[in-house]
């Protein structure tokens, strides 16, 4: 299992944050390793909402299928993720509002298939590359943002 956690001050309402964030047709603008987004349910994000989305990293394109088990809009949101080989993740939103904007948190936890020694060769193969993406992504997030502004 590894975990990457990050979070960034976002000089903009919760509501225009999660407005972003929240919109399958949006993750393009801001995550880094998003390629394609293949399908999501139609309407607005809510428990059960399914989305289905390809992933690129260190070379290789990647189907994770997600499903939105909590929703609490403005504030939280958790989504489960099921990849190839029975590998899966968890990446969790939380906005907490400040004055003159939010604070995004942001948490991915991603299992490995194959147990110990798939977390093993995960870690040899991918390195450092999660929390430099994650970094890049939330950069880009905030700039979206302070465009949007």
């Amino acid at each position: 299992m590894s975990v990457v956690t990050a979070s960034t001050d976002i000089m903009a309402p919760p509501q225009d944050i999660w407005a972003i964030v929240m919109d399958p047709l949006r993750l393009g603008d801001w995550v880094t390793i998003h390629r394609r987004l293949l399908h999501a349910d139609a309407g607005p994000p809510r428990v059960g909402f399914q989305m289905e989305q390809l992933l690129h990293l260190r070379g290789v394109n990647i189907t994770v299928h997600w499903e939105l088990v909590e929703c609490q809009p403005y504030q939280r949101a958790v989504w489960r993720g099921h990849g190839p080989a029975r590998s899966s993740a968890s990446t969790e939103y939380h906005i907490d509002p400040m004055p003159g904007g939010a604070r995004f948190d942001y948490r991915n936890e991603f299992h490995a298939p194959l147990g110990f020694i798939g977390a093993l060769a995960s870690r040899a193969l991918v390195g450092g590359i999660p929390e430099r993406e994650t970094t890049l992504t939330l950069a880009r997030l905030r700039a979206l943002l302070a465009a949007q502004a």
